[in-house]
Order: structure tokens, then sequence, then C-alpha cells
């Protein structure tokens, strides 16, 4: 009988530490200011404030990682997982400062981490947040072989009297929005679902491109928007919109008292919302319960400062208004 070790249990020390020499290789242009890189624990010298704010994020990408690994495309992915968390942090005012990934996985497949790996080093730069570290756990015999699981983790930093908190959201305020590059990382359940019963296939073309490539358009960063803006804008309110739609968002910020009316035709109109409500014959409420629909992240500043908003950051449109009434959102 063979000697039992560790790699015929199932965990490669050796391919785990190519990986780890890798990532190495790969981040250290996004590492200035990282203290002990590599070690069991890192760190970032918090320079330049006053009164510092941490604020920090942690968010995975669900089962959009279901079609990534169906179809073997793996960049895409690790651009998700940024996204999802570094949007999150942004939306208190803060400055992303630092990020780390959990990958998880039966059997450590070099080519394939190396490409999440890629996909999470390329959403690193896009918000400008270096990768601090991170930690790769191989499962035999919990994970199937071909199967890997992702979390992310981001922190951001701000100084106390800048942090936003939409308290100071009043009548008269004005909704700005960027719009969604898609799907995002948000209601792939439904969409699967939706998929297996019409039994429509990864490698069916919808309007010229693969159902695949809809689906793993990776989620929009709004980094480096919101960074234009800062200091230049009074920014009341933001809010990315992820699970639970446009209303189960934009409430999280709203103060006592306020309302938010969104105008739905003001929203750029995706195609790929249209699809797989008609695919799925899903009802309009459940869309907007579920999905982003075009409307990624939206920002809460007065009337009069909508035009330097728009000058600063091109893309952004107004899609509605605060008014006085019952903490709520309508959509119209």
């Amino acid at each position: 009988m063979d000697k039992l070790t560790y790699k015929s249990a199932g965990v490669d020390i050796q391919k785990a530490e190519e990986f780890v020499d890798y990532i190495k290789q790969k981040v250290k242009h996004l590492s200035k200011g990282v203290l002990l890189w590599g070690s069991f624990a890192s760190g970032l010298e918090i320079r330049g404030y006053k009164e510092p704010v941490i604020m920090m994020s942690t968010d995975g990408v669900g089962t959009k990682l279901k079609i990534a690994q169906a179809v073997g495309i793996h960049h895409t992915i690790g651009i998700d997982l940024v996204a999802m968390n570094v949007n999150d942090v942004i939306t208190s005012g803060a400055k992303p400062i630092a990020f780390l990934d959990y990958i998880a996985t039966g059997k450590i497949d070099l080519n394939v981490l190396k490409k999440v790996i890629d996909g999470i080093v390329e959403g690193c730069k896009i918000a400008n947040v270096p990768l601090v570290g991170g930690e790769t756990a191989e499962m035999p015999d919990f994970y199937p072989d071909g199967v890997y699981d992702l979390a992310g983790f981001c922190l951001g930093v701000c100084e106390k009297d800048e942090l936003i908190t939409g308290e100071d959201i009043k009548e008269g305020d004005v909704l700005v929005g960027f719009a969604s590059s898609g799907f995002h990382s948000n209601g792939f359940s439904l969409i699967r679902k939706v998929l297996e019963l019409k039994r429509v296939s990864y490698t069916d073309k919808v309007d010229g491109k693969y159902v695949y490539e809809l689906l793993l358009e990776p989620t929009r960063i709004y980094a480096q928007e919101i960074e234009k803006l800062k200091g230049k804008v009074k920014l009341k309110g933001m809010a990315h919109i992820t699970g639970g739609g446009i209303k189960g968002n934009l409430i999280r910020i709203l103060p006592e008292g306020k309302r938010a009316v969104v105008e739905k035709k003001l929203i750029p109109k995706n195609y790929v919302f249209d699809w797989i409500r008609e695919l799925g014959a899903i009802e309009e409420d459940e869309m907007y319960r579920t999905f982003n629909m075009g409307l990624g992240f939206v920002l809460v500043v007065e009337e009069g400062q909508v035009h330097k908003v728009k000058e600063l950051a091109e893309s952004a449109f107004v899609c509605g208004y605060i008014e006085e009434g019952k903490k709520d959102v309508l959509l119209v």
C-alpha cells in the first residue's frame, strides 16, 4: 500500500504555493504601502486622516459562478467579486484601500485559478485598490472537481465628518443614476431556472451574442466616477443596486419622512432584462424586486448640483427625485 500523504488525500501544497507565487507577481504594482504582504496578515499605513473611519464590506457573486464554471470562462467572475464589494464600500464616501479574496475549491487547477486571479487583479486596477492578501482553500471531498467558490472583502477609509449617511436628504433633491452593465451579480438563480425550463443553452444566441456572454458581462465598478465627484459635489446619499432591486436598496439610505420617486422611463434600456422577462413570463414587480433593471448605482444630490455631476461624470443621468412622505421608494 502506498504511503498516505496530504497530496494522496487530495491536497496539493506545491500547487498552492505555485498559485501564491503567481499572485505575488501579479499584484506587485498594486501593493504600494502594504505591510507584510505574504505573511500571516497584511496591513496598510493610514496616513493623512485626522479622524479616520474604517468601512468594511464582504460579498460574493452568487450562482453566477455556476455559469462561469459550466462554460469555462473564469476571469470575468474575478471582476464581479471586486465590484460587488467596492461598490458597497464607496456608498459611504470611503475610499477603498484594501481588497482580499477567499477561494475554496475541491482541487487546485492552476489554469482556472490563475484566470480568476487575473480578473480580480483587473477589477482592483479599475477600482484603484490594492489586493493585499487572501486565502486559497483546497478542500477535497467537500467541493467536487471543477467547482470553486469565491468571497471578497474590501476595506475603505474616510474622515468621520465626510461619512455619507443620507441624513441630509430633503425634499427637492434629485436622484442621479449610473447605468448597469447588465445583470451584474444578482438574480442568477432565477435566470438559471428560466433557462432550464425553457431549455435554453448557454451557447444559444440572442441578438448575435451567446447567452453566456450576456450572463457573464462583468459587474460595473463605479469607483472612478465617485472619486471624480468627491470634494466637488455634495453627495447626500449613494446606493448600490444589488439584490432586492432599486426599491430594496435605495430605501436603505433614506431618512424618515422622505420618499424617493424613481421614473422608470428615465433609466437606459438594456435588452437583457426584456429578454429574460419575456422568456420566463416574469411579472414586472418580480423583475424590479430581483434585478437592477439597468440602474446600477444611485446618487442623491441637490438640484443645483446636477449639472456639475453630469459635467464631471458624463455617463450620469437624472432618474428621479425626493419628496415628503412616508419613507418609501416609488417606481413610476
